[in-house]
């Protein structure tokens, strides 16, 4: 437990009260209509949006996530998120535009914008608390418990005092400001964040113990870990930590903020921007920060954790009252940040509040945005009052964060539950992706993915026949040989979840002509997988493009998207060596990134999209 002097106590309390007082200050204009409250009236620039995306993934339980992993995997088994850098950026090039031509409130909201019937009817009510209330709720949890965890060790508190606190006021601010009381705030917070993390990184790697930069890299335990790709000559670790994110994960994994085609409250913030532009111009912006530079401040202090605490088992004795289910790798970061010298620890506290804040508040508003349109709207009161919806939001505000909360305390760590909410959402990524490019995809192919996965991933981690399958231990504690090897659970849950999905799509009735033509006059997708409807449209003499000479811009999407990988990628590997010293080999990797920043220039222009 470490102590807090007048200095430290400032700067926490006065980061609550700016806070809460932006909140009340916008409440007015957000309490206007369900509109203002929860996409600020589709007013919000590309920077503010953008900051407010990078803010939202600066969570508490990301630094621990990152953490988790460096000392488990090492620096290499961060692959397993920073593949999601791919479907990030198809979202930026491809996907962003159609999220914004789409003009609905929210992306759940498109399912009776693509599909028909009561098949459409019955996916968007049915997701509006999938993914609203249950999702939702699981991710918030896993942030809170990142905030309990930081509480425990650094201030001595309770995990009902962190809670009390903490989600307090968040949820006050939240529930006042609605969503352009969050985005600003998030502006706000993202600075004291950011500032938070590298100052935190400079104090730990020059802790006394650790020595500098040179000595922590020289470190033996230290030294093993640093490696930004896995070894090539551990076969399974590399399928696991490189080959299956790139190759499989990326395009078929659902996961908040890293939605393949964009959606959740990414989908949000470019369905708030002014224009098209705007939307793309948000999310690269979020991109470049999100996997480029943020990494690693994150990394260097689970680095230099190893040399002060190496195993679980020394931070169990330097932290004696850390309740045993809450002990892991992830409370690293929090023992390293108990180093800090008083001043500093007050801005590093201040910076974690303001991470663990602007994911809740985006999380609660999100949520609170599908139970408030895709389900109180539809199926409780159509007739619904602007400020009935308003009030319907706040409450939901208030029950999510509870919830959430409630769950946090009886959860132990962040890579747990990030794990189990991945593979949830194994396979199902593909039809996000499809679906606005091919006609045949309704709404059994979602509702059967959805499905299939839950179970096959029950199936896999709570009953024996995942330790038949990939290996394991059984009742009686006996170690089990798999009929596949461990590294090929997610991508069997793949397999037959996609399998399952296309052989429903087929055997099940399309949409309506009608909902069809609707769609592409809106959208204009283009592309092969809309020749049948196209052509079938134009023999009835109805007309759905709106420019028959202009040329599929998907296929510059993609190149871009490639391009764009090469450039974040590169600035993520320079970064890392010039940190290692690795001069030569940073030389190359920059020049990499200054040649292809240019390419992607010209790409940009080429899709008609703003350049910075």
């Amino acid at each position: 437990m470490i102590s807090l002097n007048a200095y430290d106590y400032a700067f926490i309390i006065g980061f609550f009260l700016i806070t809460l007082t932006i909140g009340f200050v916008v409440s007015k204009k957000s309490g206007k209509s369900s509109s203002e409250y929860f996409l600020s009236g589709r007013t919000m620039p590309w920077w503010l949006l953008g900051v407010s995306m990078v803010a939202t993934t600066f969570s508490t339980d990301t630094p621990n996530l990152v953490t988790d992993i460096v000392r488990n995997q090492g620096v290499s088994g961060n692959w397993v998120w920073w593949a999601f850098l791919i479907t990030g950026l198809l979202t930026v090039f491809v996907y962003a535009k159609l999220w914004r031509k789409s003009g609905v409130n929210t992306d759940i909201e498109f399912y009776e914008l693509r599909y028909s019937g009561k098949p459409a009817k019955f996916l968007r009510a049915f997701r509006a608390i999938y993914l609203g209330v249950i999702f939702n709720v699981l991710a918030m949890a896993a942030v809170t418990l990142a905030a309990i965890k930081i509480g425990q060790i650094m201030l001595g508190l309770s995990p009902l005092q962190t809670v009390g606190i903490a989600g307090l006021v968040t949820v006050i601010f939240s529930a006042v400001g609605g969503f352009k009381g969050v985005v600003y705030t998030d502006f706000l917070l993202f600075f004291v964040a950011l500032f938070g993390g590298v100052a935190a990184a400079y104090y730990c790697v020059n802790l006394p113990e650790v020595g500098g930069l040179n000595a922590l890299l020289q470190n033996e335990l230290v030294a093993e870990k640093l490696n930004i790709f896995p070894s090539f000559d551990d076969k399974e670790t590399l399928i696991t930590l490189l080959i299956i994110p790139l190759a499989v994960q990326w395009w078929s994994a659902w996961y908040p903020g890293a939605e393949p085609g964009g959606g959740g409250y990414i989908a949000q913030r470019m369905l708030a921007a002014k224009d098209e532009n705007h939307a793309i111009g948000a999310t690269f912006f979020f991109n470049i920060l999100h996997y480029a530079f943020r990494p690693w401040p994150w990394i260097l202090v689970a680095l230099a954790s190893l040399v002060l605490y190496p195993d679980v088992a020394s931070i169990q004795q330097a932290f004696p009252n850390i309740a045993e289910d809450k002990l892991g790798h992830d409370l690293a970061y929090s023992a390293m940040l108990t180093k800090l010298p008083n001043g500093l620890l007050g801005v590093v506290l201040t910076s974690l509040v303001a991470a663990y804040m602007s994911t809740i508040s985006t999380h609660l508003n999100w949520g609170s945005s599908y139970v408030v349109n895709d389900f109180y709207v539809q199926h409780i009161n159509q007739k619904a009052s602007q400020k009935e919806l308003v009030n319907v939001g706040r409450i939901s505000t208030v029950i999510l964060m509870v919830v959430s909360a409630a769950l946090a305390l009886v959860l132990t760590n962040a890579l747990q539950l990030f794990n189990i909410i991945l593979m949830f959402g194994a396979g199902t990524g593909l039809i996000f992706i499809l679906r606005w490019f091919w006609w045949r995809i309704n709404a059994w192919s979602e509702i059967s993915a959805m499905l299939v996965s839950g179970v096959i991933s029950i199936l896999i981690n709570f009953t024996a026949f995942g330790a038949y399958m990939f290996g394991g231990t059984d009742s009686e504690g006996l170690t089990i040989t798999g009929v596949m090897p461990g590294w090929m659970t997610y991508p069997f849950v793949v397999l037959v979840t996609t399998l399952i999905w296309i052989l429903i799509t087929y055997l099940t009735a399309s949409d309506t002509k009608e909902t069809l033509y609707n769609f592409y006059t809106k959208i204009q997708p283009g592309g092969p997988g809309w020749y049948k409807i196209v052509n079938q449209s134009k023999k009835e003499g109805i007309s759905i493009e709106q420019n028959e000479n202009q040329s599929w811009n998907v296929p510059s999407g993609i190149l871009a998207t490639i391009v764009g990988c090469i450039v974040i990628y590169s600035a993520l590997f320079a970064t890392g060596y010039w940190i290692y010293g690795e001069y030569f080999k940073a030389c190359i990797v920059t020049t990499v990134f200054v040649v292809f920043s240019f390419m992607l220039k010209g790409l940009w222009k080429k899709i008609k999209a703003i350049v910075f």
